[in-house]
């Protein structure tokens, strides 16, 4: 006759056999927390606004709850992040003068400008006008656009994107920044971050959608606004105005000055290039600023490792969106970009809080102001509040799909580290495949939190669905790539990125698991991903196995 003890321990490994799978990703929490994220009591989930301080309350909340440990300063929450905060007067035009002429830029169809200088007033008293090719200073890659010319005081014209952006099959600049593979060469950011070093007082860039990546409607969607994080580089260390240039107004200005706009393309890929001044023509501009101060925070979150508390993963999105149009009062609020990663990122949390506790400490984060520049993560960086060298990986989560499951996941940044090799082994785990972004051009890798860390040396991986190629169970390539067109058209930073009942989020949460395993073995392991040797990353962390 059995023991009481040998018939529980028959019936325990009879539960065992038929136990549910183990903890999954809730696709009915992930619409819930986007609903909410994205309803009008968050009113777009701006910076410094009643909106986003409510949000910030909100998740506090949503981490306590799941029982995780306060990750910010002091044992709080969170993470302050100072800023500064511009608004241009989109009614002041800009003038290009020129002998006996003059040429009026309306802001919003020819031209939109902002600053980041602290002043009410952004004045350009008659600054000449260079066009400067692509704006390239790469040493590396034996390529210099600015051949020692004095640049100090003036306006710099730049083309969008890379030198070899639109080079031909056997081109001499063919591939060398990566053909259609926009490298950090060829952001906006970089190009006004060299105008500053360059001397220069205002900078505009070509505006043509297929090299930015995005149409006008994207670039004028801040309407005049501009952040900076206070007490870094801000004030004079930053250009009086910088924008963008229409595709129209720019053919307009090449044409005024005598200059073959199409010719000028075409010598700006070759190495050769030096800088060609619009002569006699200057750029005048007066424009008032609003000017404001303002606090906002990081939400962090953690759980201590258990042996290799000093070794970090992160997980991230950013909790802000663009609040309310400056000209309508409409509400963008944000649902997709970036509403559903913060979800993704509290149900990450919650598996692991199911789990038993990891080796290695697990930070949860939700980044203020990634929409005004990557201020939040930006910040995160510099603090040294987790510091950086001790940082494993960091896995960020930001415009995911809501079309249902896929075949595959798109990799954002092909070639980059051995995150790579983990996704695609995950991948296999759900019987999927990786594909790399169909719009490598479009510059997506630099265009998201994760940057913050890769350019410190911390391998990252970005899930991100605007890169297209997504192979749906349902409507396949074509389907996914029209629902990235009309999103990218449309509704990309526009009201109408909101929650939807029609959505399916299986495939949302298919990439969010594939994040949640990769970061729980690295986790529970001793190992440290490494940048691969061709990654334009790949010299700023050795190898390390500590």
């Amino acid at each position: 006759m059995r023991t009481l003890m040998a018939i529980t321990a028959v019936l325990a490994g009879s539960v065992s056999a038929t136990a549910a799978p183990p903890p999954s990703i809730d696709v009915q929490r992930l619409s819930t927390i986007t609903r909410t994220l994205a309803s009008d009591a968050f009113e777009g989930r701006a910076p410094g606004t009643p909106g986003g301080a409510r949000t910030v309350a909100y998740l506090r909340a949503q981490f306590e709850a799941l029982g995780l440990e306060p990750g910010g300063v002091d044992g709080s929450w969170t993470q302050d992040v100072a800023m500064l905060r511009t608004k241009v007067d989109m009614s002041a035009p800009l003038m290009v003068e020129k002998p006996g002429d003059s040429i009026t830029l309306a802001q919003g169809k020819d031209v939109y400008v902002s600053t980041l200088r602290d002043t009410t007033r952004a004045r350009i008293a008659s600054a000449p006008l260079v066009f400067i090719g692509y704006g390239v200073d790469a040493s590396e890659r034996n390529w210099d656009d600015f051949k020692g010319a004095d640049l100090k005081g003036k306006v710099l014209v730049f083309l969008v994107n890379d030198p070899d952006f639109d080079a031909a099959p056997g081109d001499p600049v063919a591939d060398r920044f990566g053909g259609r593979a926009m490298t950090y060469y060829g952001r906006w950011s970089y190009k006004f971050e060299e105008a500053v070093r360059q001397g220069a007082v205002g900078a505009l860039i070509v505006h043509e959608t297929e090299a930015a990546g995005y149409g006008w409607n994207t670039i004028t969607s801040p309407g005049g606004e501009n952040y900076d994080l206070m007490g870094t580089e801000g004030g004079n260390g930053r250009l009086a105005l910088q924008g963008w240039l229409s595709a129209e107004a720019s053919e307009r200005l090449f044409a005024a000055a005598g200059l073959d706009f199409a010719a000028l393309k075409r010598r700006a890929r070759t190495s050769d290039f030096r800088p060609v001044p619009f002569e006699k023509m200057s750029l005048s501009a007066d424009v008032p600023v609003e000017v404001e101060h303002i606090m906002s925070k990081n939400v962090l979150a953690k759980i201590t490792g258990t042996t290799r508390p000093d070794q970090t993963i992160s997980f991230a999105a950013h909790w802000d969106a663009y609040g309310r149009d400056s000209k309508t009062g409409a509400i963008r609020p944000g649902a997709l970009d970036d509403a559903i990663g913060v979800a993704g990122v509290l149900e990450i949390a919650r598996l692991f809080r199911q789990a038993k506790p990891p080796e290695r400490t697990v930070l949860f984060a939700a980044w203020t102001a990634e929409e005004r520049g990557l201020l939040g993560s930006e910040q995160f960086a510099r603090s040294g509040l987790y510091p950086i060298d001790h940082m494993v990986a960091n896995f960020t989560l930001d415009v995911l799909q809501p079309n249902g499951p896929a075949r595959d996941v798109v990799l954002i940044g092909k070639g980059q580290s051995t995150l790579e090799d983990d996704l695609a082994s995950a991948a296999r785990e759900q019987g999927r495949t990786v594909t790399p972004d169909a719009k490598p051009e479009r510059g997506l890798f630099y265009r998201a939190d994760h940057f913050s860390f890769a350019k410190r040396g911390v391998p990252t991986l970005l899930f991100m669905a605007i890169g297209g190629g997504v192979d749906l169970v349902e409507g396949g390539r074509a389907r996914s790539d029209q629902w990235v067109s009309d999103f990218t058209a449309k509704c990309y930073h526009q009201a109408c990125d909101t929650w939807r009942d029609d959505w399916d989020l299986h495939g949302a949460a298919d990439d969010i698991a594939l994040a949640y395993d990769i970061g729980r073995d690295l986790a529970n392991s001793e190992d440290w991903p490494r940048w691969k040797a061709d990654s334009e990353f790949s010299n700023l962390r050795p190898a390390r196995s500590d």
